[in-house]
């Protein structure tokens, strides 16, 4: 049984993407014995198919003042990069309601201080995971930002003005002749800037090679086993899933992305989390892609795959299971037409989509429920991958030490 009076032995960690293994992995490094269980597999949500950027630069509140000028839009064009369903979902609404509270100046501001700390540890939690036996890579950019023309530059150049603001360095530059370096930019792209300090995964063998980190450590991380409640007894906190016979532990994570809510509502975690579901597929290049390739008014993130281009787009609030919509994928391609040059647009493939675990007030859930020995670990929104190790290793400290790190206190999951 769980007590703060001694140290765990024993955990289940429940999902087994980015934020779940990397606790895995932080968890093992106290010494705990770590078993991770997930309904379909490794990497089998949003740590996918998403752009794979580490940009704590980037890692800002989603909802923000100009949510009203687009907001309509969202609601009536199909295409929209945000995209709302006209449909009746009370759930939907009351987040939508309270998602709209905090697009303000303040509201921004006080979220953007709240997520600095962790921002600024972000890639150190990186690094060293990939210096202890995750064998991948993390790589620097440049970033290359585009634009249709200079006046729409203003507000992305502010947003970086703000999270400087706020506590990081994000350097940004223009970039003289970018088709030099960047082939890829039509002669629609008028203005281009480089930003530094950040970087990119291919996200899916990143979470793999942490997957077999963790294993060749002692875990067992076992698929197809769809959790669906714990129970305290004498030998632990139980976790009854289908698909697999239950499991006992002294402490229980949940990391379960945009599915959080199924589990960590009983226990008291009120904060809604809704998926914004994100598109993804890639493309052939007539010359290699070298850079990360960011087009803030489309909304539009491209990366660098296994050869290819990886082009990522759209926020859509639907459910986190239902089957992708061939309409999102058209709007993202009818967005970068203009902007591309020698890609091949009409080949598709690594076709996804993935639900990201979208919270109102933009502040992620980290850390324990009312329930005792039972911790979660979501709500990142668009920044589960580049937060994610950080989280698992500040939420490992938390749970071995009890006490809650300064970088985690505004993200109580009871607030």
């Amino acid at each position: 049984m769980y007590s703060r009076s001694r140290k765990p032995q024993t955990a289940v960690v429940v999902g087994a993407g980015m934020v779940g293994l990397s606790t895995a992995w932080h968890l093992q490094e106290h010494g705990i014995e770590v078993t991770v269980v997930d309904r379909s597999g490794v990497a089998a949500g949003a740590s996918w198919g998403n752009a794979g950027w580490l940009t704590p630069g980037m890692a800002m509140p989603l909802a923000d003042p100009t949510l009203w000028s687009y907001a309509p839009k969202a609601l009536l064009d199909a295409t929209a990069p945000l995209h709302i369903p006209a449909r009746l979902d009370v759930r939907l609404w009351m987040f939508l309601a309270r998602f709209g509270l905090h697009a303000t100046s303040r509201a921004w501001k006080r979220t953007m201080d709240a997520l600095t700390p962790i921002d600024r540890i972000a890639l150190d939690a990186f690094d060293e995971l990939t210096s202890n036996g995750v064998d991948s890579w993390t790589r620097s950019g440049p970033f290359i930002v585009g634009f249709e023309n200079e006046q729409e530059s203003k507000p992305f150049i502010h947003e970086i003005q703000q999270v400087e603001r706020a506590g990081q360095s994000v350097p940004l530059r223009p970039l003289e002749n970018p088709r030099l370096k960047v082939p890829q930019l039509s002669a629609g792209v008028s203005t281009v800037l480089e930003m530094d300090g950040q970087r990119f995964i291919e996200p899916g063998p990143f979470v793999e090679a942490l997957a077999d980190a963790v294993r060749a450590r002692g875990a067992s991380i076992i698929s197809g086993a769809d959790v669906r409640g714990l129970r305290h007894g004498p030998g632990g906190i139980a976790v009854d899933s289908y698909g697999h016979d239950p499991l006992s532990a002294d402490v229980v994570v949940l990391a379960t992305g945009a599915w959080l809510p199924k589990l960590a509502k009983p226990l008291g975690v009120r904060t809604q989390i809704q998926a914004g579901r994100g598109y993804s597929f890639s493309v052939a290049t007539e010359e290699p892609a070298e850079f990360p390739i960011y087009f803030p008014a489309r909304r539009v993130a491209c990366t660098p795959y296994q050869g290819r281009l990886r082009i990522a787009g759209t926020m859509e609030f639907r459910g986190p299971d239902e089957p992708l919509q061939t309409g999102r994928i058209e709007a993202i391609l009818a967005a970068v037409r203009p902007l591309f040059t020698g890609l091949d647009l009409e080949q598709l493939e690594d076709l996804w989509v993935g639900p990201r675990p979208v919270t109102p007030d933009g502040l992620p859930v980290i850390g324990a429920t009312r329930s005792p020995g039972v911790f979660v670990a979501g709500g990142h929104g668009m920044w589960g991958i580049v937060l994610g190790p950080a989280t698992g290793k500040l939420l490992a400290g938390q749970i071995v030490n009890g006490t809650v790190p300064e970088e985690l206190k505004p993200f109580d999951p009871l607030r």
